[in-house]
């Protein structure tokens, strides 16, 4: 008898029930096994056939897929990885779990801008999601660089590029692209002015979208074209109908030509612009081509600076006790990409208005290049011309530390725009450091020779060298020792005393090239840290010596016992009793287990990753004579990269364990605390991690500049243009990277310890904690800088804000200013979540 309908339903719901009960059942039971991916099978089934589950299972689910993500990720899996990802966000759609778990992955290999979009909807989804905001903020700085609030801010800036895009359009030129376009501002000033047909480019995804989204909140999306992709990919008339009348752009780095501009307008000109108009001929501008801006002049001057030297240039030979050896030169990247195959840019950048502890003129600023960008010719010849060299007359006795080049930007023959650091610029300068040399002292009468070129895409001054004002010297002869003009120098004695002037003279003979970033090459000569560590990790040792005359030795004793073990052509070295382990897992470049080879019967291990800095190492060691595996490299031990904090050996454990805490940039170091629970427990009885504990210091002040450099301050500095909603998304609360010595601002409060972060006691800390600041001076509160006091014990500790300090600063910016009056108390919440730190003001 056949069944009835009702009965027939039941019976599949029943069915259903029981297949969902047994599929949770499943699931929780792989779980327990740790079968990540069975139990994820089995809740995408049960959330398929009752999605009035997902409320109960959503937790449960959202640990599952994490748990399998991170094992596919590992196996490599990675279209299986997206493939559950995808099956995840067709159930929960609005997950910020899930979306901040895509995010990391992508961000993982290197998908930035994708990344970016996932992190930036967790957030919008929750708000107080703290490893979605950490996140967001973190790939938030590579994605929207900070230059783009500060230019946007440059009022100045704004209105002479919009005055001279509105004359030369209202001159006729009516087609328009806008290479590099970023948020569009050049577009719409275009737009604005009458242009009847604007086309931009962009090659972010992030900043086209931001883009696509401005120009049409100011009703502009009909009028611009915007395109994803690169001006030297666009075809007419695939991409767009037409050759432009007018090109604009901004693809100017603080060299002028780091971001590619030649390449771009030699591209533009031959495929993309009308033809120029021929010299000395009427006619209607929109018959023809132009380029804004139309030409730049490069200036440069020889400059004194403490703070650029001991970031480029070694000034110590003695570093704690360890003597570096005049076979091994170190040089930062700057000055490597002279001779290396890679296009390194060969310049850093400084805001030289800021720089601690300012600098002085040697020279008077000179032209070192003019250009013109509406002639294709001589942008063609840029790339293929020959050095030029130059000569310029030292001014002022000094050191010679850099080159500091700046441009004036010139739009067009009336409108003109200065990076000069005697001008009020959103500009950094362009630094070329010297080194090198035997010697840097000039003094007046002297001169600076150098050659200048734009190759690779970028300008190089190169081969720089001073001539002495004793002896006379051709100075344009001198610049090239090879010139067979340097025969006119009369006597054979003649040449060989102004030979001597040219400060070329060859080093001892270098068996290592070690080249460093600038932090690097800071932290080397940074005196306090390497001899406060030396302190420090001799108390430690000494602490733990049962017998100090047998066990260890001063450094001054230490020396000749190695010498003579040296002598002997000693192998390897033999411990008589065990030693001390020493492990060093600093990022980057670190001398400090050769400091602490230098302390007795320990076996140091350095971290550090790059062969060639292994090689320095072993020569240092070598100079320092030691004896032959003293030094070891603990990468080569361990199968995992990320699992750096193991035992020494399977019996044994670290007497100190050297963590990097302090990022460089003034930001707590990721999962520090995390790395500091695992050393914990790799320390024998008695070890000490370095350091023991972190004091944050900071104070409340008013500073304009930083308000400036975090968001755009309304539609004032853009003339009207609704862009600072879009760009204020990608806004950070922390800046990192400042030098508070030469920040301008006005202290409100006196320092105050804001936290405590101790590594060897960790129920010391706390991750909220209210402070209370005195306000000492009237005013509004826009930031609070902060910087550390870092202890390696209780006697001995680093101030990151030291003169000295390889570490900047940074400081939290507030959302709105805090108007405050003297003898107030202000209640600041301080929390520390992960490597975060966030402060607020308690109202």
């Amino acid at each position: 008898m056949p069944r009835s309908r009702g009965g027939g339903r039941s019976g599949q719901e029943a069915g259903r029930t029981e297949l969902v009960s047994r599929s949770l059942q499943s699931a929780q039971h792989c779980l327990a096994s740790r079968d990540f991916g069975t139990a994820y099978a089995h809740y995408l089934l049960v959330l398929s056939l009752a999605p009035e589950l997902r409320d109960d299972v959503k937790e449960t689910f959202q640990y599952t897929l994490l748990k399998w993500a991170e094992e596919l990720y590992s196996l490599n899996r990675v279209q299986d990885l997206f493939g559950c990802y995808e099956h995840a966000l067709e159930l929960f759609p609005d997950d910020e779990v899930i979306c901040n778990s895509i995010g990391e992955h992508l961000f993982r290999m290197g998908f930035r801008d994708e990344a970016a979009g996932y992190f930036h909807k967790a957030v919008k989804l929750n708000p107080d999601y703290t490893d979605a905001k950490e996140n967001f903020y973190r790939v938030a700085n590579w994605l929207v660089e900070r230059w783009h609030f500060i230019m946007l801010n440059d009022t100045k800036r704004n209105m002479t590029y919009n005055s001279a895009i509105q004359k030369v359009v209202q001159l006729g030129c009516k087609t328009v692209l806008d290479i590099g376009a970023g948020t569009g501002i050049l577009s719409m000033f275009a737009k604005n002015a009458g242009a009847h047909r604007v086309y931009a480019c962009e090659l972010s995804k992030t900043m086209y979208e931001l883009a696509c989204d401005v120009v049409a909140a100011n009703k502009m999306e009909t009028g611009i074209k915007l395109l994803h992709m690169k001006s030297l990919d666009i075809d007419v008339p695939k991409h767009i109908p037409e050759r432009v009348s007018l090109v604009v752009t901004e693809t100017v780095d603080a060299g002028l030509f780091g971001e590619g501009i030649v390449e771009s307008l030699i591209h533009a000109w031959e495929h993309l612009l009308l033809q120029p108009k021929p010299k000395g001929k009427d006619g209607n501008c929109e018959e023809y081509g132009q380029v804004i801006p139309a030409g730049a002049i490069v200036f440069g001057m020889a400059v004194e600076c403490t703070e650029i030297r001991r970031h480029h240039r070694l000034g110590v030979q003695d570093i704690a006790g360890v003597h570096l050896p005049t076979n091994v030169k170190f040089q930062s990247l700057a000055y490597s990409s002279v001779d290396s195959e890679e296009t390194i840019e060969p310049y850093t950048t400084e805001k030289m208005s800021r720089v601690p502890g300012g600098y002085l003129p040697l020279t008077e600023s000179f032209e070192t290049m003019a250009v013109d960008f509406n002639d294709l010719q001589e942008l063609k010849s840029l790339a293929t011309k020959k050095p030029h060299k130059m000569s310029i007359p030292v001014i002022q006795e000094g050191v010679l530390d850099a080159i500091v080049v700046w441009f004036v930007l010139q739009l067009d023959d009336e409108h003109s725009l200065s990076t000069s650091p005697h001008e009020e610029t959103c500009w950094e300068q362009a630094v070329y450091p010297v080194q090198n040399l035997p010697d840097y002292f000039v003094k007046p009468g002297d001169h600076v020779t150098m050659e200048v070129s734009c190759q690779d895409c970028y300008l190089r001054i190169q081969n720089i060298h001073i001539i002495n004002a004793d002896h006379g010297m051709d100075v344009e002869r001198s610049s090239n020792k090879n010139e067979e003009e340097s025969h006119a120098l009369g006597s054979e004695a003649e040449l060989c005393s102004a030979l001597a002037s040219l400060q070329t003279s060859k080093p001892d003979e270098i068996r290592q090239l070690c080249t460093l970033e600038s932090t690097e090459i800071a932290l080397l000569n940074n005196v306090p840290y390497h001899e406060g560590f030396k302190a420090a990790m001799s108390k430690v040792l000494i602490s733990l010596t049962p017998s100090k005359q047998s066990q260890i030795m001063d450094v001054e004793d230490l020396g000749g016992e190695m010498n003579s073990g040296n002598s002997q052509g000693g192998n390897s070295l033999c411990f008589t009793t065990d030693p001390f382990y020493v492990l060093d897992v600093s990022e980057g470049f670190s001398i400090l287990p050769i400091i602490a080879g230098t302390l007795g019967l320990v076996k140091p291990y350095s971290s550090v990753e790059k062969e060639q800095h292994r090689l320095t190492l072993d020569l240092i060691s070598e100079a320092n004579h030691f004896p032959r595996d003293t030094l070891e490299f603990w990468l080569r031990h361990v199968e995992d990269d990320c699992a750096v904090l193991q035992r020494p050996k399977s019996d044994k454990l670290w007497s100190i364990i050297i963590l990097d805490v302090i990022e460089t940039s003034g930001l707590i170091q990721q999962e520090m605390m995390e790395k500091a629970a695992i050393s914990r427990c790799l320390l024998q009885s008695g070890g000490k991690i370095f350091p023991q504990y972190v004091l944050m210091l900071g104070m409340l002040v008013e500073s304009k500049t930083l308000v400036e450099e975090n968001a755009v301050q309304g539609t004032e500095p853009t003339l009207g243009l609704n862009i600072a909603p879009f760009i204020n998304q990608f806004q950070v609360p922390v800046r990192a990277f400042l030098d508070l010595s030469t920040l301008p601002c006005i202290p409100l409060s006196k320092p105050t310890e804001l936290l405590r972060l101790d590594l060897m006691n960790p129920y010391l800390n706390d991750s909220n904690r209210e402070v209370k600041v005195q306000i000492c001076k009237s005013g509004q509160v826009t930031a609070i800088p902060f910087w550390y006091h870092v202890y390696l014990d209780e006697e001995i500790s680093l101030d990151t804000s030291s003169e000295t300090s390889h570490w900047k600063q940074a400081a939290v910016v507030m959302d709105n200013p805090i108007p405050v009056e003297i003898g107030q108390e202000l209640v600041l919440s301080v929390q520390h979540h992960k490597s975060n730190i966030s402060i607020t003001v308690k109202q």
